[in-house]
């Protein structure tokens, strides 16, 4: 089996794994329980998952509206720039 067809693979299948992990709007009984940075984080690197399952699922959020402010934003655009990263990476190779 080629390396590409088995990275082709362990991608799908990480994707897959990840699907279950879909962003919904958390309780959120007080301030301190708003999602923070590392929950921004999470949320960016799952959102092409996230994304995906919002368009057939109307109780998906790929933003937890409900967050703790700038903290959350910065974590979000940090994990959902790192999907690129891979590819950064790969492209420096050749």
């Amino acid at each position: 089996m080629s390396h590409r067809v088995l990275a082709v693979g362990l991608a799908l299948g990480t994707l897959l794994m990840l699907a279950g992990c879909a962003a919904g709007p958390p309780p959120v009984s007080s301030a301190a329980d708003a999602p923070g940075f590392f929950t921004g984080v999470w949320h960016g690197l799952i959102l092409p998952i996230t994304f995906v399952v919002s368009l057939f699922d109307s109780g998906i959020g790929v933003y937890a509206v409900g967050n703790s402010g700038h903290l959350y934003d910065l974590g979000f655009v940090l994990g959902a720039g790192g999907l690129a990263l891979p590819g950064v990476f790969a492209r420096g190779r050749r």
